[in-house]
């Protein structure tokens, strides 16, 4: 959904330099998708990060923390247990998922105080064993 500035509103204009090979992606995508309009796509492409990124500095936050682990690593599956048990103030539900014989994942659903949500995350990172933790998080106003 590309969002375009209405004849009416003011804006601002202002110029940005992308390297060759990133503004080769950008026409490429944008010719697949068929959009005509750089500024559009950038309107766009601004409105998603910022909400992408504007729990980070809101005081309540709503969403899934998505964590990729290694259950052979010894103790992993129990540190994350008790790390969520840690947090049962902010945790909603959590989701556990089969990937491979190896690997799992947690889809843990979370709201509450923001702050708290990037030090939970910040501990399930540092869990041996955790690959990857991608929060997609939205500001609660």
């Amino acid at each position: 959904m590309v969002l375009n500035l209405r004849k009416s509103e003011v804006g601002s204009k202002f110029g940005v330099y992308i390297p060759k090979e990133l503004a080769n992606d950008l026409e490429r995508i944008m010719n697949t998708l068929g959009i005509s309009s750089k500024s559009a796509l950038v309107r766009e492409a601004l409105r998603l990060y910022i909400i992408e990124h504007k729990w980070k500095v809101a005081k309540e936050a709503i969403g899934i923390i998505g964590v990729i682990y290694n259950h052979e690593i010894s103790g992993v599956d129990e540190e994350l247990t008790n790390i969520q048990h840690d947090f049962l103030d902010i945790i909603v539900s959590t989701l556990h998922v089969h990937l491979s014989k190896e690997k799992c994942m947690l889809a843990i659903a979370v709201r509450g105080d923001a702050e708290k949500i990037k030090y939970l995350i910040g501990k399930l990172s540092t869990v041996k064993g955790v690959e990857i933790t991608r929060p997609l998080l939205l500001a609660v106003e």
